[in-house]
């Protein structure tokens, strides 16, 4: 489908972000999250977190910009047939994305079924 509007798909990732539980919300700790249209190096990525995860972060982390978690409008809508579909894939991306913080890699959030 055709690319939503900029602002109806950050729409869509703030209910995303309404929809995880509380108690994890409140232990993201210096994220922010972005939507933008295409990754330059990986065009059909979907999402991205650049960070340091809460496992990897010792006792030198302090005064670091905040961790970034990237969602990709256009590549999200790329493999969509309706926005439906859109709203599904952006939870899902959320949800992986911010799992990633909390330091769960792609072969577990696979097993646990947010591929």
């Amino acid at each position: 489908m055709d690319a939503l509007p900029q602002d109806r798909f950050e729409e869509l990732v703030a209910d995303a972000l309404d929809e995880v539980p509380a108690e994890l919300m409140a232990l993201l700790d210096n994220v922010v999250v972005l939507v933008e249209d295409r990754n330059d190096e990986e065009p059909d990525l979907l999402g991205l977190y650049d960070g340091y995860a809460l496992t990897d972060r010792g006792w030198d982390y302090g005064g670091a910009l905040p961790d970034r978690i990237m969602i990709y409008r256009s590549a999200i809508c790329d493999i969509c047939d309706d926005e439906d579909q859109v709203v599904e894939e952006v939870t899902i991306t959320v949800v992986h994305e911010i799992a990633h913080h909390f330091g769960i890699d792609d072969d577990r959030l696979h097993a646990l079924g947010w591929a």
